[in-house]
């Protein structure tokens, strides 16, 4: 008869944090931090209230860009015109000149290292006819991207009631940018950019500092606060960061520094399983051959505190032994990774090959060997 299999492949590994709101003060309203290869979230504080984004707002404006650099709709080298409306607009500025032909890399730069809101309105004007048909066309790619409590009125994070976001929306648009765009990334870690003469510094403080920062944004208005989304990559591993809600430039350095810190320092990325990897030796009944090999069909990659790797286990659970035919690719079980505390992972487990079953006289002889002999091989 059949039996369910439970079987231990290894007990090594880590368990998630269940409180990370209590691991670190971060002086920030609202916070996440995310291991950018695995998607996993170190650090969570109201990541998904509803805030204002400010100049944050930005990096949409300039996924816009991007998307159409990649799909060959607009190249670099294309200029849009400068209307009286944006060369007006207030706030932080690129100091475009009306009707002046701005390059569509020079408006890259003017918005990354800049902040210019005017040069937001330029983009906007030129790539949509208006400012509030490109917010439009923004808040539908922010539902492509699945930032679900995103609401765009405008290109440059100008104040508006109904201009809203959440820290892990803007999480989703950094990982997305660094994903879908490896070829025009570098602009978000330019330290300088003059233009008409000015030369301005780049806002983001993570940026002069030693942890090895390579963007996004920063944002402030006073309903908002100072907020900060960021991404530094140290030894191969990419974090990125959103924090709002602080209370001063000081504090939004400091505290997105300490988190950046605490997120390499606390966690480690573990391999546990490449693709195709065999997991466990199965064992098949009436089958031309006994055992058939259990693997996982994509790499198996974790991010968890590197305090509790010791604690965490990892176990096959499959029916033994499992009936033949079995055919490549079917699931025959699955591996399943608990720690306390921590929400349980299971994958299935899946077989490597084809295992015909046995002919009328191989099953006759195999129900003889497990007469004489019982279940085992």
């Amino acid at each position: 008869m059949p039996h369910r299999r439970i079987a231990p492949v290894f007990a090594i590994l880590f368990a998630l944090i269940t409180s990370p709101a209590q691991a670190i003060d971060t002086g920030a309203k609202q916070a996440i931090l995310i291991e950018f290869a695995t998607g996993d979230i170190l650090y969570n504080m109201a990541a998904d209230d509803v805030m204002y984004p400010a100049s944050m707002t930005k990096m949409m404006t300039v996924y816009m860009l991007f998307d159409r650099l990649k799909n060959g709709s607009l190249s670099l080298e294309d200029t849009f015109r400068v209307s009286e409306r944006a060369w007006r607009k207030g706030g932080s500025k690129m100091f475009v000149r009306v009707n002046d032909r701005v390059k569509v890399e020079d408006l890259i730069r003017g918005i990354i290292v800049q902040s210019g809101n005017d040069a937001t309105i330029v983009v906007a004007e030129g790539l949509a006819g208006s400012e509030a048909a490109f917010a439009e066309q923004m808040t539908e790619k922010a539902r492509e991207l699945g930032m679900s409590q995103t609401t765009f009125r405008n290109a440059s994070g100008w104040p508006d009631p109904e201009h809203v976001t959440s820290a892990h929306d803007l999480a989703k648009l950094a990982l997305a940018t660094i994903r879908n765009f490896p070829e025009y990334y570098h602009y978000y870690s330019e330290l300088s950019f003059k233009y008409n003469k000015i030369k301005q510094s780049n806002r983001n403080p993570l940026l002069y500092k030693n942890i090895a920062a390579d963007g996004l944004k920063t944002g402030h208005t006073e309903a908002s606060g100072y907020g900060l989304t960021a991404s530094a990559i140290r030894n191969g591993r990419r974090l990125v960061l959103v924090a709002n809600g602080y209370t001063s430039v000081k504090a939004r350095a400091s505290g997105g520094e300490r988190l950046i810190d605490w997120g390499f320092r606390e966690f480690e990325n573990y391999a546990l399983f490449k693709a195709g990897e065999k997991v466990v030796d199965a064992q098949v009944w009436l089958g031309q051959t006994r055992t058939v090999d259990g693997i996982i069909t994509d790499p198996l990659v974790l991010t968890l505190p590197r305090k509790s790797r010791n604690k965490m286990k990892v176990a096959v659970s499959y029916d033994e032994p499992i009936p033949a035919p079995i055919t490549a690719g079917a699931r025959i079980g699955s591996v399943i990774i608990t720690a306390p505390g921590v929400e349980t992972v299971t994958l299935p487990l899946i077989a490597a090959q084809d295992v015909k079953q046995l002919g009328p006289v191989g099953k006759i002889g195999e129900a003889l060997r497990h007469l004489v002999w019982g279940g085992g091989n």
